[in-house]
């Protein structure tokens, strides 16, 4: 069984580059459609303007606020030099959007085997929608134009909330644009898609109400897929390079194990820093896909809480969303045991330092407080960690105080090295 939806959209435009922006693709201006791989330029011929435009979209808005601009340019005359603002400064930086778009399609599936006039009468009623529901009139719809040339038909219809309110400051009415007249808030506009789909369904046309909390991501799941698959691929090679250098690390330090120092000086092998670093490194850039990770996987669990408020099920999404969401459930899993790993190794890394600084020669104790202030930096450690490295050695008070440490937690340390003197014993 497939299902089709019915999808009404609500975009706002903000400035008027945006406006000429969407003006160049809904008129298909621009030459670069010609290499759009969405866009047949062949078929462009096909489209149908439902409120036809012949000229720019900037242009023909000024027109329609014509009254709105001669008001702002009058009260402009005895505003204060530096409060002064063109009539197109004011609509830019304005919180106020310049125009609405909305946009009015369907599933793929229900376009099929329809003709050009069925298409047409189709739009005709979402039409009747903007005019009777919304509440638009004619004359506030800059332009609107259905779409042939792409692989879904769909309608752009860009409307001019222009209205007269009343300034309370002044206690007169004013021109502004106000969407919020037409559309209050997500709950409204909620409403609103249950009247669009009402409409349609009066009219004859099978069609399913769109997901209702959908619009604040528009992404398919075959996008979840990609992401997905994309993520798990990253976390796959992250966690290869991590054992790679791990493996490494753990023969370096069996290498380190067998003559770690002599009864003066700790012997560290350049090698033995070189691949302590790149396990570090690596960490890090697995740690990284965390974020990504967890929201994907708290999307998927949106997407599904949506799905499951659907009165039909449709078999083929929910088997998919089924097996998005364990995928996405043992990714995460993956992710903690690595997080888990990660934290291993930084423990093992602590243990490593606090060695240094404790039998190691003053060279040698420098490069490692130097190493541990920049692990610091990056939030590797926290002062916690700094306490328990440091504590009891030469270096407690440098490090102590660059991590904001109580000075009554430091230890009278003078003497401390001797008794720390002993086998390097390191374990992963």
């Amino acid at each position: 069984m497939n299902l089709n939806y019915a999808i009404f959209r609500s975009e706002p435009l903000y400035t008027l580059n945006d406006l000429a922006q969407i003006g160049s693709h809904n008129k298909r201006d621009k030459k670069s459609y010609n290499s759009n791989p969405d866009i047949k330029v062949e078929l462009s011929k096909n489209n149908i303007e439902l409120v036809p435009l012949t000229e720019k979209y900037v242009k023909c808005f000024k027109m329609l606020v014509k009254d709105y601009e001669k008001e702002h340019n009058e009260r402009m005359k005895t505003e204060r030099d530096d409060r002064k603002r063109t009539f197109n400064q004011m609509l830019d930086k304005s919180k106020n959007i310049v125009a609405d778009e909305l946009l009015f399609t369907a599933t793929n599936e229900f376009f099929k085997n329809m003709t050009r006039e069925d298409i047409l009468d189709w739009a005709n009623t979402c039409m009747k929608f903007v005019y009777e529901d919304l509440g638009y009139a004619k004359d506030q719809v800059l332009h609107s134009v259905i779409h042939l040339d792409e692989k879904t038909p769909h309608i752009h219809c860009v409307v001019v909330p222009l209205v007269k309110k009343l300034d309370k400051r002044t206690n007169t009415e004013r021109y502004t644009i106000f969407k919020k007249q037409y559309i209050r808030d997500k709950i409204h506009l909620s409403e609103l898609q249950d009247k669009y789909h009402e409409r349609l369904t009066d009219k004859g046309y099978d069609l399913e109400r769109g997901i209702k909390g959908s619009d604040r991501k528009h992404i398919k799941i075959k996008d979840y897929k990609k992401i997905n698959r994309k993520l798990e691929q990253n976390l796959n090679v992250r966690n290869d390079r991590l054992n790679k250098f791990m493996n490494g690390f753990d023969k370096q330090m069996e290498t380190t194990k067998t003559i770690p120092f002599d009864k003066k000086h700790i012997v560290v092998e350049k090698e033995t820093f070189d691949t302590m670093h790149k396990v570090i490194n690596e960490s890090k850039k697995a740690m990284e896909l965390q974020p990504k990770i967890n929201e994907v996987f708290n999307e998927i669990n949106n997407y599904v809480d949506s799905y499951n408020s659907l009165e039909k099920d449709d078999q083929k999404y929910q088997r998919e969303i089924k097996s998005l969401k364990t995928r996405n459930s043992n990714l995460l899993q993956e992710n903690n045991k690595l997080k888990t790993y990660i934290n291993t190794i930084l423990e093992v890394i602590k243990k490593f330092f606090r060695k240094l600084l404790q039998i190691g020669n003053e060279p040698t104790k420098e490069v490692a407080t130097t190493e541990i202030k920049d692990y610091y930096d990056n939030q590797d450690f926290n002062s916690n960690d700094i306490y328990e490295i440091a504590e009891n050695t030469t270096k407690e008070d440098e490090l102590f105080d660059y991590a904001d440490i109580p000075s009554y937690l430091k230890t009278n340390n003078k003497n401390s090295n001797e008794k720390d003197k002993g086998d390097f014993e390191m374990s992963l």
